[in-house]
């Protein structure tokens, strides 16, 4: 064994706990990271206190990290001036004329929310931070639960990122399989997507849920409570031109994969222009190609908005730091989120949890062990993306020493991670569709879990089937 063992485990599901506990997340987050540092330091509270500012600060130390904060804070800016421009307000101007047209509204507007998170496969918080932006009216308008809505944003936008290499989700899962000379990356994130049960699951559950409008355990009640409420904002809304919201998102999404090509681009490359991009994508940085796509739909707005002369240097800086100033909370969960996640790689909890469950595997339990294991990391952590920089170094070498489907065990460490990040309280998704659909944290946790647990039952019934039949 190594790292701190059983120990490790405390920090996170002390945070958890407490989380659940008490709806207090910043607390419960400052808490696991304040034990966490106690432990390292043998018990020492004081050096445990000073070690934990020291490992908030220090979450700024990668560029990764800064750039996340950042294009958060740029999102608020960009939503804010779509919301100014009254881009919000023409696009749900423009649902609402659909919805005269049809018999059944709540249903339509959820499947469209649905929808939305899915086509938005650039990245999962900008995903979330639209659909719930631009579909919380709707849903308030139709007495539809903000829970719904939060749970059709997590659980539309992750799946969807994951099935999707060209995007930051991709660029950094090939990045993680460069290490190893005899995968091709892109070869094998590409293979592995028909294996990957639990995000192909949970979006033909979510649009079944949000077709037949059926809710189950306690969604059902947020549901029959938001029927009974008043009837509030059954005004009509003001108008306004939803092209001011869908073009900047549009180019967003465009330029995403140019953008992480110019990142990863080598001129030393030997290979034609075809292999080089592809190259360029594995090798591409997603988090600085995400804050290059925000930034370029934040000024093609800004010239869309002064062509029409409804906005002046002034507004635009005034508007931007106002929607900025809107995600300050949820820039300090993340920065909360990810130093406990690099506790937790201090403290080897990762590998402990791989330690403790991979020396007893077989070829043909390994698909859906991966999977387990990869859940209860995520779960732990909060976090997909360490989940899978954990779970892939032991993939990997796994498969070529037990001999099972390399494709089938990578596609098992990156559902695990969306399964674990969705169900994890402290989990930056899923305190981003909290935030976007103004519902309490908690509820949302509540509400997603059986939803959740329902696709990764049947994912590792899957994986048990398969893995025997590929044994």
């Amino acid at each position: 064994m190594t790292g701190y063992g059983f120990l490790s485990l405390i920090p996170p599901i002390l945070a958890i706990f407490l989380a659940i506990r008490t709806k207090q997340v910043i607390f419960s987050l400052l808490l696991g990271i304040t034990v966490g540092w106690i432990i390292i330091n043998d018990g020492n509270i004081f050096l445990g206190l000073l070690a934990t500012i020291d490992a908030i600060v220090m979450v700024f130390k990668s560029s990764g990290n800064t750039l996340t904060v950042i294009f958060t804070l740029l999102i608020g800016a960009l939503i804010q001036l779509i919301r100014f421009s009254g881009g919000v307000n023409g696009f749900i101007g423009m649902v609402q004329k659909r919805l005269s047209n049809t018999s059944h509204p709540k249903r339509t507007i959820q499947v469209a929310a649905g929808l939305t998170g899915f086509l938005i496969f650039i990245e999962s918080n900008i995903s979330i931070l639209t659909v719930g932006t631009a579909f919380k009216p709707l849903f308030d308008k139709y007495h539809v639960a903000k829970e719904k809505l939060a749970f059709l944003a997590d659980s539309s936008s992750a799946p969807a990122c994951i099935l999707f290499p060209l995007n930051a989700w991709g660029a950094y899962i090939m990045g993680l399989l460069m290490t190893y000379e005899h995968l091709d990356p892109f070869k094998t994130l590409l293979y592995s997507i028909p294996f990957n049960f639990y995000p192909i699951l949970t979006l033909i559950f979510v649009f079944y849920l949000a077709y037949s409008g059926k809710s189950y355990g306690p969604m059902r009640q947020f549901e029959e409570k938001a029927a009974k409420e008043d009837e509030i904002g059954q005004q009509e809304m003001v108008s306004g031109n939803p092209h001011f919201m869908i073009w900047p998102l549009v180019i967003m999404v465009l330029s995403m994969p140019f953008f992480l090509i110019y990142t990863g681009w080598g001129t030393d490359f030997e290979g034609d222009i075809a292999a080089n991009i592809w190259h360029s994508i594995g090798n591409g940085s997603g988090s600085t190609a995400v804050t290059y796509a925000v930034v370029f739909a934040l000024l093609v707005l800004a010239l869309m908005m002064a062509i029409k002369k409804i906005i002046t240097v002034e507004t635009f800086f005034t508007e931007c730091l106002k929607g900025m100033n809107d995600m300050l909370i949820m820039a300090i969960l993340m920065v909360l989120a990810f130093a406990l996640g690099a506790l937790c790689n201090e403290l080897g909890t990762g590998r402990y949890v791989a330690e403790i469950t991979s020396s007893w595997l077989s070829p043909g339990l390994a698909p859906v062990v991966l999977f387990l294991t990869s859940c209860f990391v995520a779960f732990a952590t909060g976090t997909s993306w360490g989940t899978f920089a954990i779970m892939i170094s032991i993939a990997v070498p796994l498969a070529q020493t037990v001999g099972i489907n390399p494709y089938l065990s990578i596609a098992a460490v990156l559902g695990g991670g969306v399964f674990g990040d969705h169900c994890s309280p402290i989990s930056d998704t899923t305190l981003i569709a909290s935030v976007a659909s103004k519902s309490d944290h908690i509820d949302h946790v509540r509400t997603q879990l059986p939803y959740a647990l329902f696709t990764g039952a049947i994912s590792v019934l899957l994986y048990i089937i398969v893995g025997f039949a590929l044994a």
